[in-house]
């Protein structure tokens, strides 16, 4: 049992059917909830589907919540199951795997090169003060777009991680994958919107 007493506390408020208690937990989680849901589905309106359902198994099958892990995690996965099935239902014709892009290695020192393994041109820095918060927000909705591009593991993994800051081995847990295919996720996902990300920075640097 992993339950802390805090959260011991709402899970027997939630068993008693307070209503107070279970609207903290909707605001809490939906939020983040909806951004999980939106890496298995085609749309924001079934993701929000998603989250009600998953909601609506939250109260139906709170008795029988052991505490072998904690509430957030026991819900997510929840969600995240639902959210799977829902997306092979709403995909049929699901789309081919895309190669995944990674960190080209020609920008790197070859074996026997002075500097082997290390950067031939270093990643552009970002800007200092008022241009740099500028940029800043510019780039949170590059990565946004490309997020949203991103196939449907690469994305459930780098929103759980980078966004909702989930650790490796809760992420495992809740996508039912092996900790190197995690980890793989998260490297090519985060490498794809690295090089748009840098793609953008160089073009404003050139203007």
């Amino acid at each position: 049992m992993i339950a802390t007493v805090d959260e011991s506390t709402l899970i027997a408020g939630l068993r008693d059917g307070d209503e107070a208690a279970f609207a903290r937990l909707v605001d809490q989680h939906t939020p983040s909830m909806l951004r999980v849901a939106r890496g298995y589905v085609p749309s924001r309106e079934i993701a929000e589907e998603v989250v009600q359902e998953t909601w609506i198994a939250l109260v139906r099958g709170i008795d029988r919540f052991e505490g072998r892990s904690s509430l957030k995690t026991w819900l997510f996965t929840v969600m995240s199951n639902i959210a799977k099935a829902r997306g092979v239902r709403e995909r049929r014709d699901q789309e081919a795997a895309i190669a995944a892009a990674t960190v080209d290695p020609s920008r790197f020192h070859g074996p026997g090169e002075p500097g082997a393994g290390g950067w031939k041109e270093p990643p552009i820095a970002f800007l200092a003060g008022p241009e740099g918060s500028v940029l800043r927000d510019e780039l949170r909705a590059v990565a946004q777009r490309e997020l949203d591009k991103l196939p449907e593991r690469q994305r459930a993994v780098v929103t759980l991680r980078d966004m909702l800051e989930f650790d490796s081995t809760e992420v495992c847990e809740l996508l039912d994958v092996t900790v190197a295919n995690q980890r793989v996720l998260l490297h090519r996902g985060r490498a794809a919107i690295r090089q748009v990300l840098e793609e953008y920075v160089r073009g404003g640097a050139a203007t």
